[in-house]
């Protein structure tokens, strides 16, 4: 991001729709991206602009984010926040019975995916549960492990931040995949919030087109 920093204009004008080069920096992902700045069309900044083009182009290759069990290609990719193990998932048990409690390890399987998680809950509202994914199915059978069945639950939402691609806008639906994804498949969702590359998307489905 330095170098593309070092080639746009620096006058912060606020033209492309970030406050500062900086800002805009951070979210150039390809050629079409660069026409938001008026400056690099001038003669002044030519050299600059074709500099960019190239940077940006390799960046774009490198910067591919492909899910392994379906082929799709996804927007981003999505990682934990700051010194978290996962990105933080809320999930609505089916079963409403079962007692959970903030540090409980939940046993489940989300609606429509055939693998089993294991979760650290570390936040609750009624009838949701914001958790960590902290294992898959090899941690059965560990004397020091024990969990919750909470068995079948819908997935809410996911928070985290966006650790290769383009971020998103707020409204936006999305194909991305999340870094700790057992299968890596891309699921997709609708963006309600953004600061910086922090994300939380809802509406989360399994189904992509």
């Amino acid at each position: 991001m330095d170098k593309i920093l070092s080639l746009l204009p620096g006058y912060n004008c606020g033209s492309c729709g970030f406050k500062q080069c900086k800002d805009f920096a951070a979210q150039i992902t390809d050629e079409a991206t660069l026409t938001r700045c008026p400056f690099l069309e001038r003669e002044i900044f030519r050299k600059n602009l074709e500099q960019l083009k190239e940077i940006v182009g390799k960046e774009k290759i490198k910067d591919e984010v492909i899910g392994i069990i379906d082929g799709l290609k996804a927007d981003f990719s999505l990682g934990p926040l700051h010194e978290e193990c996962s990105c933080r998932e809320d999930i609505h048990p089916l079963d409403g019975s079962l007692e959970i409690e903030i540090g409980d390890i939940l046993h489940y399987r989300p609606l429509g995916c055939p693998v089993t998680h294991f979760a650290k809950v570390i936040d609750k509202s009624p009838g949701i549960f914001t958790v960590h994914i902290v294992g898959p199915l090899h941690r059965l059978g560990k004397n020091d492990f024990s969990f919750k069945d909470a068995g079948l639950c819908m997935i809410l939402a996911f928070e985290g931040l966006v650790v290769k691609g383009k971020v998103p806008s707020m409204c936006q639906t999305v194909k991305f995949l999340p870094e700790h994804c057992m299968m890596q498949k891309v699921h997709s969702g609708i963006v309600v919030s953004v600061e910086g590359r922090r994300l939380r998307i809802e509406a989360i489905d399994l189904k992509v087109w």
